[in-house]
C-alpha cells in the first residue's frame, strides 16, 4: 500500500486515502475552547464543527476553531496525541453491515494542559475571541451530590481554588477567573456550552458554576448569573473507547499514522437550545437542531437509550456477556430493553416534536446491535454511582407518582446491587469502576444480610427506600438473582 504518513498538518496534503480537511486552517482562530477532549467530543461536537468549517465561507466559519483545555493528569495523554499532529485525528465510523468509513477532522487547532501552564488556559478563556466554552466532562464532573444536586463545596480540589490567591486548578476555577478578568476589563460573558448526559445539563452547568463563583465573589457570581448563558442540550452518538488495535487498523487501511484515532457509530444527534450570550456558529447548517426547548429530547435520550444502557449493562454482564452487541442479541436482554422502553420509560416522556418514538426505540435496539463499535460492556458499567440517579431513578420516581409499575426498572437496579458486590455468579472478580466503588462494594456486600442497605444510600436514590412499591419488586429480583442467577431471574421477570 502506500507508504504510511504520520498525521501533522504537514503530511496532510500528501494523504489521499481517505478525506482531509479542505479549508485553510491556518485561518483557524479559537472562538471556542473546550474542556474534556476525550473520544465523544471528537466524534461529536468537534466533527460538527469540521463539517461546518468545510461547508461554510471561510471568512465567516474561521472563527469557530476549538481549543482543547485538559485538567486532569489523564489528560497528558491527549495533550501528547493531539499537539504533535497540529489537533488533526482520524475518526472511523463502522456501519452494522461492515462498511467502515475514515476521516481526518481538523476542527481542533490548539490543545493546552492546564498543569503546564494554567495562566495560559486562563488568558485563553478570557480573550474576547473566545465566545464560547464548552464542556464534556461527564456527570461526575460538575462537583454535585446526586441525591440533593448541591454543589459539593467540601471537596479539597474546590476548597484549594477558594483559597486566597490560589493558581486555578479546576474547570470551575479556571473558568471563574477568566470571567472575573472579561468582567474587570468590560469583555462580554462569553456563553456556557454543557454537552453532558445530564437532564438539563445547562441548568446543571448553571447552578454549580454560580455556586462555585458565589463561594469566590458574591458580585461576580451576580455579573455571571445576569450575563453569561448556559444553553441546554442533548447529545447522541455512541463512541466506545478506542480499541488497542484501532491505530493499526487505521493504518495498514489508510497509510494514516495516528496516536489516537476514535471510532464511533454512524448516527449522531444533536440538539441545542438557542440561548448565547455572545455569537455562535450556524450549527443548524450542517444537522444541528437547534431549538427553543431541549426537555422533550434530553428525556427522550435520557430515559430512553441512556437509561437502557443501564439495563442492559449488569444483567448482560451477569450472563456473561462482555460486548454490548452480544448481549443485545440475546432475546431476554432484547425483550427487556424493548419492554422497559415501551412499558416504563415512554410513559414518562413528553411529546418530541418530528420525533417517531416507534421508530426512535426500534433504531436503538439496532445500535446497540452494532457489532462492528465492539462497544464494551465494563464501559457502560463504569460511573454507575453518576448515571443510575440521573437516568434511571427520575423515571422509577414519575411510575410511582403515577402509581405505575416499576417492576423492571427496580430489578434493574436489582442487578446493579449484584454486579456491585464484585463477584460474578461463577466466583470470579468483577471490577467495579466508579468513584463511589469502596463505599458501593460495602452496601452491595451488607444487602446480603441487610437487605435494603443498598437502596438506603438516599445520596443515590433519595427515599426510594421507603416506598414498597419499589422495595417489593426491587427486594424479589435481588434474592432470584442471588439464589437462581441472572437468567432464570430475567425469565421469570419477563414471563
Amino acid at each position: 500500500m502506500a507508504d504510511t504518513h504520520a498525521l501533522a498538518q504537514s503530511t496532510v496534503d500528501a494523504i489521499d486515502t481517505i478525506p482531509v480537511p479542505t479549508y485553510d486552517r491556518s485561518r483557524l482562530r479559537s472562538g471556542i475552547v473546550h474542556f474534556g477532549v476525550g473520544g465523544f467530543h471528537r466524534a461529536h461536537q468537534a466533527m460538527y464543527l469540521d463539517r461546518l468549517l468545510a461547508d461554510t465561507d471561510a471568512d465567516d466559519a474561521a472563527r469557530w476553531g476549538i481549543c482543547g483545555i485538559g485538567v486532569r493528569p489523564a489528560d497528558a495523554a491527549m495533550r501528547d496525541a493531539l499537539v504533535p499532529q497540529d489537533g488533526l485525528y482520524t475518526l472511523t465510523l463502522k456501519h452494522p453491515d461492515g462498511a467502515v468509513e475514515t476521516q481526518v477532522v481538523g476542527a481542533i487547532c490548539e490543545y493546552l494542559y492546564a498543569p503546564d501552564d494554567p495562566e495560559a488556559v486562563i488568558e485563553k478563556l478570557a480573550d474576547p475571541a473566545t465566545e464560547i466554552v464548552s464542556l464534556t466532562v461527564t456527570e461526575g464532573g460538575y462537583n454535585f451530590s446526586p441525591s440533593t444536586g448541591e454543589f459539593d463545596a467540601t471537596n479539597p480540589d474546590i476548597v484549594a481554588d477558594l483559597a486566597d490567591g490560589a493558581v486555578p486548578r479546576t474547570v470551575f476555577g479556571l473558568v471563574t477567573e477568566a470571567l472575573a478578568r472579561r468582567r474587570e476589563a468590560d469583555v462580554p460573558s462569553f456563553t456556557l456550552m454543557s454537552c453532558d448526559n445530564i437532564q438539563g445539563n445547562g441548568e446543571m452547568a448553571h447552578a454549580t458554576f454560580l455556586a462555585f463563583a458565589r463561594l469566590k465573589d458574591p458580585g461576580l457570581a451576580d455579573w455571571i448569573d445576569q450575563h453569561t448563558r448556559f444553553p441546554n442540550s442533548m447529545v447522541d452518538r455512541i463512541t466506545p473507547a478506542t480499541p488497542d488495535d484501532l491505530s493499526a487498523e487505521v493504518a495498514a487501511r489508510t497509510g494514516v499514522d495516528d496516536r489516537w484515532p476514535v471510532v464511533a457509530e454512524p448516527f449522531t444527534q444533536w440538539v441545542l437550545e438557542d440561548n448565547f450570550a455572545m455569537g455562535r456558529p450556524r450549527f443548524e447548517d450542517v444537522g444541528v437542531q437547534v431549538v427553543d426547548d431541549v426537555t422533550p429530547y434530553e428525556l427522550m435520550k435520557l430515559r430512553l437509550l441512556n437509561a437502557s444502557h443501564q439495563a442492559l449493562c449488569y444483567f448482560g454482564y451477569l450472563l456473561g456477556h462482555r460486548y454490548v452487541h452480544d448481549a443485545t442479541d440475546d432475546p431476554l436482554i432484547r425483550e427487556l430493553l424493548q419492554r422497559y422502553m415501551s412499558e416504563e420509560g415512554r410513559p414518562t416522556l413528553r411529546p418530541v416534536p418530528g420525533v417517531d418514538l416507534d421508530a426512535y426505540t426500534t433504531t436503538l435496539i439496532e445500535r446497540f446491535g452494532n457489532p462492528a463499535i465492539a462497544d464494551t460492556i465494563a464501559r457502560l458499567c463504569q460511573d454507575s454511582s453518576d448515571r443510575i440517579p440521573k437516568w434511571l431513578v427520575p423515571v422509577i420516581r414519575e411510575r410511582l407518582d403515577a402509581d405505575g409499575d416499576v417492576s423492571l426498572a427496580a430489578a434493574v437496579v436489582a442487578s446493579w446491587t449484584r454486579y456491585a458486590e464484585g463477584v460474578d455468579e461463577h466466583g470470579e472478580p468483577i471490577d467495579v469502576v466508579d468513584p463511589l466503588s469502596g463505599e458501593l462494594i460495602a452496601l452491595a456486600r451488607e444487602s446480603r444480610t441487610e437487605p435494603l442497605a443498598f437502596v438506603a444510600n438516599r445520596r443515590l436514590f433519595g427515599d426510594l427506600v421507603d416506598d414498597e412499591r419499589f422495595t417489593g419488586p426491587y427486594l424479589s429480583a435481588l434474592d432470584s438473582l442471588r439464589q437462581k442467577g441472572a437468567r432464570e431471574t430475567l425469565t421469570e421477570l419477563l414471563s
